[in-house]
């Protein structure tokens, strides 16, 4: 099953209310505080994320289990865990970016 949660949209331009992700080398916006859950994400020099995704965006969701989905899928960023309830990973399918989160709620 998937949810739609929001679509990531890389900028140059510092943000409202963005916070740091030190490991990623990224600023980023909370979705949940745009109309139409835009998640803003700029990107410092030597982020690890692949360059396809500083350049593009890319649309989220909410699935079972991401180890299922990406097993077919050409991977762009591993999965990895953002904090003890958030698993995500990266994907290109068909010529855009997924994001895929798995929420332990």
């Amino acid at each position: 099953m998937t949810e739609f949660l929001h679509v990531g949209v890389p900028t140059t331009i510092k943000q409202p209310n963005e916070t740091y992700a030190s490991d990623l080398k990224v600023y980023i916006t909370n979705p949940e505080d745009h109309e139409f859950k835009f998640e803003y994400l700029r990107f410092e020099p030597d982020t690890p994320l692949p360059e396809i995704m500083q350049k593009n965006p890319h649309v989220a969701y909410k699935v079972d289990s991401i180890d299922q989905i990406i097993k077919d899928e050409k991977v762009i960023v591993t999965p990895f865990s953002v904090d003890e309830n958030t698993k995500i990973a990266f994907i290109i399918k068909d010529g855009v970016i997924f994001e895929l989160m798995e929420l332990n709620e």
